[in-house]
C-alpha cells in the first residue's frame, strides 16, 4: 500500500515518538478530532499526541486505504495499553498542500 507522504510522515514519526516530525506534518491550523475532542493548531495537537503516546502507548499499523472527495481514510490496528487492544480505527486525514490539513480518528 502507498500511502501520501504526509500520511506516511504521520505514521512513522508516531512510530518513532517523534513529536517534532510529527508536528511538521501538519499544517499550522489543521484540527485533530479525537475521543470527542478537538484539537487545534500545532501546540494543541502536540499535547495532544504527547499525553495519549504517554497514556496508550499505541502502535499504529496501517492496514488498507480509500480516498473518496479528498478524504484519505487510513483503516489500521492500533494496539497499546488500552482495553480492547487491539482495536481497529479509521483515519480520515485530508490533505492540503503536502500537509496534513484535517485528521479525525474514529471506531
Amino acid at each position: 500500500m502507498t500511502l501520501p507522504s504526509p500520511i506516511l510522515a504521520y505514521i512513522d514519526a508516531d512510530r518513532r515518538c517523534d513529536g517534532a516530525a510529527l508536528i511538521a506534518a501538519f499544517a499550522p491550523n489543521t484540527v485533530v478530532r479525537d475521543e470527542g475532542g478537538s484539537h487545534a493548531g500545532h501546540d494543541a495537537i502536540d499535547a495532544w499526541w504527547r499525553a495519549a503516546k504517554a497514556k496508550y502507548r499505541h502502535v499504529i499499523e496501517p492496514l488498507e486505504m480509500s480516498e473518496t472527495d479528498g478524504i484519505a481514510k487510513v483503516l489500521a490496528r492500533v494496539s497499546g495499553q488500552f482495553p480492547g487492544s487491539p482495536a481497529t480505527l479509521v483515519f480520515a486525514f485530508r490533505i492540503e498542500n503536502g500537509r496534513i490539513a484535517g485528521l479525525e480518528i474514529a471506531p
